[in-house]
């Protein structure tokens, strides 16, 4: 049986920040406009997470069973390693997607916004269907639009709608960088995998533009929060803290480009994740600020 290690590795604990960065940026988007409530905000986060995690053990799961994870660089599989029963991983990400569902509930609740329950559907079946089913669109390249949606504007513009009943510009263009950055994280992880996922049938967006192509793509989604912050800047010149992951994102973008491949490129994606976190700090300081 596992140990709490190997189900806490399971869990992809470095790509947390994919979750915990829209929140904050959307509860920094509420307090510009004198509508933050700290414990909607709290909530949000527990959704977020326990979303996350639950991807993460739901894809360990499913491609597990598949035989895809057979021969992967990079964390531990639980299913792939045979460490743990399938079935032991599956009712894992239930259980998160059920803990997220039960805190969504309470903040939909209290809100009175219950349309907002079939944006919680349609991220459970996103998050389910990613690589699960028979025909998961994880496997078909659609994996990186649909992580843009459900770790940039829906949870940058849910935390803040269900706080204010308003989107405002700047939560708008700010949750497009998020998604953009949760993007390359994904983007980074499938040209990691590109060889095995290409033998194994999975045709993700890498192995769909080939080698050269998934290096430029991951690039364009590295470097298209900056521009977002230029953007930003606009409204205030506070924004321009967002620039402080520039370093960070331009180092993992320069292994890319260089043809860095297998275990080289899981610090790109332990930066990517990184510079995404100071991004949102910066910017959510800056939002406050302006």
């Amino acid at each position: 049986m596992a140990t709490v290690a190997q189900w806490m590795a399971g869990a992809r604990v470095r790509t947390l920040p994919n979750s915990v960065s829209p929140v904050l940026v959307g509860a920094g988007a509420a307090v510009a406009i004198d509508g933050f409530v700290w414990w909607q905000s709290v909530l949000a986060l527990v959704v977020a997470l326990a979303f996350q995690i639950g991807v993460n053990y739901a894809n360990d799961y499913s491609d597990g069973i598949r035989g895809t994870d057979a021969d992967r660089v990079g964390p531990l599989r639980l299913v792939g390693s045979g460490l743990v029963p399938p079935r032991f991983v599956r009712l894992a990400a239930f259980s998160f997607f059920g803990l997220a569902c039960l805190a969504g509930l309470v903040l939909v609740v209290a809100s009175g916004r219950w349309w907002l329950l079939a944006v919680g559907v349609l991220s459970v079946l996103g998050a389910w269907y990613y690589t699960g089913g028979k025909n998961p669109y994880g496997y078909v390249g659609l994996g990186e639009p649909a992580v843009f949606l459900f770790f940039g504007p829906i949870p940058v513009l849910g935390t803040l709608y269900v706080q204010t009943g308003q989107i405002t510009w700047v939560g708008l263009i700010a949750s497009l960088a998020l998604g953009s950055f949760s993007a390359a994280v994904l983007a980074a992880n499938n040209l990691r995998d590109r060889p095995t996922d290409a033998e194994s049938g999975k045709k993700t967006l890498a192995v769909r533009l080939g080698d050269r192509g998934a290096r430029t793509f991951y690039s364009a989604l590295a470097l298209a929060p900056f521009v977002i912050t230029v953007v930003l800047a606009f409204f205030s010149l506070w924004f321009l803290f967002g620039l402080l992951a520039l370093p960070l994102m331009l180092r993992s973008v320069q292994i890319v480009r260089n043809d860095g491949r297998g275990p080289a490129l899981i610090p790109v994606l332990k930066d990517t994740a990184m510079a995404m976190l100071i991004w949102a700090i910066a910017t959510t300081v800056a939002t406050v600020l302006s």
